[in-house]
């Protein structure tokens, strides 16, 4: 029997690192509890009119973000506050599966594309790896705006 997981970022800016991560994954932010949400409500702004009216302090409102796959496959991201700095390099990361069924230059550029989209969005080029054809089929090192390392894969 398989496990349902969650993936947790720690960060200084819940709200912000849920944007970029919705943004390059597809992702959604889910509506706060017993609040349905209109088509096209923005969920970000029903969570700030929630939090108000239930009383939690302002300083408080960015303790925690959350998001989810809309296709209900993949796992749900939670991101919370922690005062701390990242010192090290991740032991876990991200692969993102930009090109998938693409080979050599088809997918070189593929990976590319989506790395120009992701840099857009706030994220950083760290570094590219060609193709090998005994180990890898290349792929791009990057970090998230809070400097977690992820790779386009």
């Amino acid at each position: 029997m398989s496990r349902e997981i969650q993936v947790t970022f720690d960060a200084h800016d819940p709200k912000a690192l849920s944007t970029f991560w919705r943004d390059a994954l597809g992702y959604v932010h889910p509506g706060p509890p017993g609040v349905d949400l209109p088509e096209g409500a923005d969920p970000l702004a029903a969570w700030d009119d929630f939090l108000e009216r239930t009383g939690v302090p302002e300083d408080r409102r960015n303790m925690a973000s959350a998001l989810q796959d809309p296709d209900g496959r993949g796992p749900r991201l939670f991101f919370q506050r922690v005062p701390e700095d990242k010192m090290a390099k991740n032991r876990v990361h991200l692969d993102i599966r930009a090109a998938p069924g693409l080979e050599g230059a088809a997918r070189m550029a593929a990976l590319e594309a989506e790395c120009d989209r992701l840099v857009a969005l706030g994220a950083k080029r760290v570094r590219r790896h060609e193709p090998d054809r005994w180990m890898s089929a290349g792929f791009i090192v990057m970090t998230d705006p809070e400097g977690n390392e992820f790779c386009l894969d």
